[in-house]
């Protein structure tokens, strides 16, 4: 396990949700190789776009049910690997959470995201095109915006922004999707997208990107791997059996939905948690289609993401899958190993949901890449799946050891209204 290691300047106390993902983030940075100064830095950095709520005491529920994680932990990390190059490690953040609605959330969000272009000497031009699309007087659905930071050597990040598409409402989601790409110039990418249940984000590269991308995220329920590798409409993308072959390293099997299928509301937010034991919650399968040349029919980037939190029975399996993944395209696995020891003394036997979804990205010009996300899991952590029945493993699958610290009593989870 990864020492911990006290606080920099400007990290609250660990006692505070600030102080509790900030010392996080100090772990996994230096677990993925970052720089002490460049950890510090990136640590103030999440704190200051937390506000006011980094430094909430972690013994009161979370600030708002944010739709970011299962226990509503306003912040979700996660570690990339590609061939020939150092893994990277990135934070998701919803800066608006404390807010009272989502009005007031997005426009915090959007003030966050302004700082942050005056710090790093980028434009927000091509959010404030959109601006009166996704952040009405009234908004609806689960989130505003969420920003998330590619954290660089150096010390400064790259940035992208994730809004809502249904902001005017769920049926409106499509129009806002495609209005939203013919402003940026994107006239033919909407017609090239697959079919979907929903329009879940819109997300946007801002700052410093070789080719800065428009990204749309869909929705797929009871998905086969099957239907999963028909989804990819990039020129040259993967094989369809390549995105199959994902899909059942990371879902275990060829389906995408439990007996008695997905449970959570119409937006697809997972089912509050009431403390009475296991839960299955099914998630959709999501892809996302990045556009980058706008003379282009055609995505110049496709992911698949596997909710793998629902399809394994306690994070010991699914970094098990993480590492098969991995392995798969030649990666070492060892980064993602690591990781769950800088976030968390638990086992990972001890609970699911730590390692969320598993995602594997393809791009032109680069090689695939695989990414590992991570909750934060600042104020619950959901028990391991009852065990089922015995089943072969996947042919191929290594056995993992995983780097995990040795078992440590359960710490008294907060109840999330």
């Amino acid at each position: 396990m990864t020492a911990p290691r006290p606080g920099g300047r400007g990290v609250p106390p660990a006692a505070t949700l600030g102080g509790h993902a900030a010392r996080q983030l100090l772990r996994l940075g230096e677990s993925t190789g970052l720089s002490t100064a460049d950890t510090e830095s990136y640590a103030r950095t999440l704190v200051d776009a937390l506000g006011p709520v980094a430094l909430r005491p972690l013994d009161l529920p979370a600030p708002s049910r944010s739709f970011l994680s299962d226990d509503h932990t306003l912040v979700e990390f996660s570690v990339s690997c590609e061939p020939g190059a150092a893994p990277s490690l990135r934070v998701l953040i919803e800066p608006g959470a404390g807010e009272p609605d989502l009005a007031h959330n997005g426009r915090t969000g959007l003030r966050v995201l302004r700082d942050m272009g005056r710090r790093w000497g980028f434009t927000t031009g091509r959010l404030d095109e959109l601006e009166d699309l996704f952040f009405p007087a009234s908004p609806h659905g689960p989130l505003a915006l969420w920003c998330a930071l590619e954290l660089r050597p150096g010390g400064v990040p790259k940035v992208k922004a994730y809004l809502n598409p249904a902001a005017a409402g769920p049926e409106r989601a499509a129009k806002t999707v495609r209005k939203a790409l013919k402003r940026l110039g994107h006239r033919q990418a909407f017609a090239s997208l697959p079919d979907t249940d929903r329009h879940l984000f819109f997300a946007l590269d801002l700052g410093d990107w070789a080719e800065p991308r428009a990204k749309v995220y869909l929705a797929h329920d009871d998905l086969s791997a099957t239907q999963a590798g028909a989804l990819c409409r990039m020129d040259g993308g993967p094989d369809p059996a390549e995105i199959e072959d994902c899909f059942r390293i990371a879902a275990g099997h060829d389906g995408a939905s439990a007996p008695g299928g997905p449970e959570g509301d119409a937006d697809g937010v997972p089912a509050g948690k009431d403390g009475a034991g296991p839960r299955i919650v099914r998630r959709p399968v999501q892809t996302c289609h990045a556009f980058t040349d706008t003379g282009a029919a055609r995505p110049s980037g496709f992911t698949l993401y596997v909710p793998v939190r629902d399809h394994a029975p306690h994070d010991g399996e699914a970094l098990v899958r993480a590492a098969a993944l991995l392995g798969r395209y030649g990666l070492d696995p060892a980064p993602v190993l690591r990781a769950p020891a800088a976030l968390t003394e638990r086992r990972p036997e001890d609970g699911v949901g730590l390692v969320a979804y598993l995602g594997v990205a393809h791009q032109h010009g680069r090689p695939p890449r695989v990414t590992t996300y991570l909750s934060s899991e600042a104020y619950e952590v959901r028990p391991p799946a009852p065990a089922p029945a015995p089943a072969a493993r996947r042919a191929g699958s290594p056995a993992v050891a995983v780097l995990s610290p040795a078992p440590q009593p359960a710490a008294p989870q907060p109840a999330v209204p």
